[in-house]
């Protein structure tokens, strides 16, 4: 009985190589002329529990690499080598997971304005509440971490698209476009046996769990591609979804950004896989 005991006890008991490994804690950013004002809002942040990283230069913090955690930047509108608002700019386009936080004491109503247009999250002006902060910290790193799952799915996704084969491709294309298994037979010049079979690779593959999440992942693969290639026209209603565009009679399809390559179905018109 003892022996049961012991034995039960030592199963109970965490391992050291079990336990699960924490995750990095989020990082915030501190961008701000003044040292006495970087280091009092590093000692807030720590006292959160979070990361801090501080700089006098914004080109100090965009020579850091780009985190890969939740994170946020705290910045002020007057540094000695950059405009806030130049920084913040360069922020939304090269870190779109980033979160801005104005905190200045040489705010104005304009510039404000044009922060908050611009995507701050926050322009707080001294003094202010330290608690203040600390929420538009916590909801920014909040934002920051819905945008990189999401991008993160987003790469999962291409990454599965990646790795179907040409045909695969061509067999998803026209199935999202609601096309029967027949129909896309006859498009492909392949028997309906052989679609269903490019068909179960694709869902397999995909791992999508039924056809409307099949549809969904190739809705969310042309968005992607339509940001990509924003001055693009947009495909009308007629034309194929997932991004299977009707070409002229001899004119040759471009390459596909994800699928890379263009095919040809039938004498009378090629098609684009992919965008």
């Amino acid at each position: 009985m003892q022996a049961l005991y012991r034995d039960t006890a030592m199963a109970s008991t965490p391992r050291p190589y079990l336990n699960h490994v924490p995750s990095p804690p989020p990082i915030v950013s501190v961008v701000h002329n003044d040292t006495s004002v970087r280091e009092s809002l590093e000692s807030l942040i720590r006292c959160a529990s979070w990361q801090s990283e501080t700089f006098a230069f914004a080109r100090e913090f965009l020579a850091r690499p780009r985190p890969v955690v939740p994170n946020c930047l705290v910045l002020d509108v007057s540094l000695r080598d950059l405009n806030g608002l130049d920084l913040q700019r360069r922020v939304v386009v090269e870190r779109p997971d980033t979160p801005v936080i104005f905190v200045t004491s040489h705010g104005d109503v304009p510039t404000s304005v044009q922060a908050m247009k611009a995507g701050a999250l926050e322009f707080l002006v001294n003094p202010f509440c330290d608690e203040v902060l600390v929420s538009a910290i916590r909801e920014g790193l909040k934002r920051s971490s819905i945008a990189l799952n999401r991008e993160a799915a987003m790469r999962s996704l291409r990454d599965r698209w990646a790795s179907l084969s040409h045909r695969e491709r061509q067999v998803m294309a026209l199935v999202v476009s609601g096309l029967l298994n027949k129909e896309v037979g006859a498009e492909l010049a392949i028997s309906e046996i052989t679609v269903k079979a490019h068909r179960g690779q694709v869902m397999r593959k995909m791992k999508a769990e039924s056809f409307a999440d099949l549809v969904r992942m190739a809705a969310r693969l042309r968005s992607e591609l339509a940001l990509l290639a924003p001055g693009s026209r947009s495909p009308s209603s007629s034309e194929r979804t997932c991004g299977v565009v009707s070409i002229a009679v001899g004119q040759r399809a471009p390459q596909s950004p994800i699928s890379g390559t263009a095919c040809a179905l039938s004498p009378a018109r090629s098609v684009l896989i992919g965008t």
